[in-house]
């Protein structure tokens, strides 16, 4: 597994901005978009491209664009969709896929409730959206549906991480497959019910508010 973390001032300057507490849903989403906008460009420098030829107002020259079959982006609901747009801005000609897993307060394991992806991956590119990677139960789950319908090329978007779910994540898949994680930052643990520390509390509560 590979990592990368984005160390750049931007990030830093919109990761500050969203622990707030004070920071209401609308600004909380605004800025999760800028943010992932800021990752998207890292977690596709790798994004395969074809070789082709442009007219331009003067000549033919050599280009590229992004190659066949489309890169799929799977966002994890309900919070991985606060993430989408800012996504497919900067790669719009991907595809879209949707995972539901929620997490078992009890055990904190991922539970399916959902799945709208093709059954079948081979040759794509897979990016996974999921804004806080705590104990890694549901990027690894949402990895290995993707893995089980052929995709062998995964890249994780994540706002925040734990140094537990980052291991979790590595041993699961190192030797395995090519997965790479992409985050704003990784905070320093998880608290005795799962949730990352200092963190920024639940993210699909502070994008789209409390549901019962």
């Amino acid at each position: 597994m590979r990592l990368h973390i984005a160390d750049h001032p931007l990030v830093h300057h919109k990761v500050t901005c969203l622990r707030d507490e004070s920071t209401d849903s609308p600004t909380f989403r605004s800025l999760v978009d800028e943010l992932v906008t800021l990752l998207a460009y890292e977690a596709t420098r790798h994004v395969r491209v074809e070789f082709c030829n442009v007219t331009t107002p003067l000549t033919t020259t050599t280009g590229v664009h992004i190659a066949k079959p489309a890169p799929l982006i799977v966002p994890i609901l309900r919070a991985g969709l606060g993430m989408l747009e800012g996504m497919t801005r900067l790669l719009p000609t991907a595809e879209v896929g949707f995972l539901g897993l929620r997490r078992d307060e009890e055990t904190l394991e991922a539970v399916t409730y959902a799945n709208r992806l093709p059954e079948d991956l081979r040759g794509r590119q897979v990016f996974v959206l999921d804004p806080m990677l705590a104990t890694g139960g549901s990027l690894v789950a949402a990895i290995e549906y993707v893995l089980e319908r052929g995709a062998t090329d995964v890249t994780a978007v994540c706002l925040l991480a734990s140094p537990e779910g980052i291991d979790h994540v590595r041993d699961t898949f190192d030797g395995r497959a090519d997965v790479s994680v992409v985050v704003a930052t990784v905070d320093e643990k998880l608290n005795d019910v799962g949730f990352i520390v200092p963190g920024l509390g639940d993210a699909g509560d502070r994008l789209y508010g409390v549901v019962d």
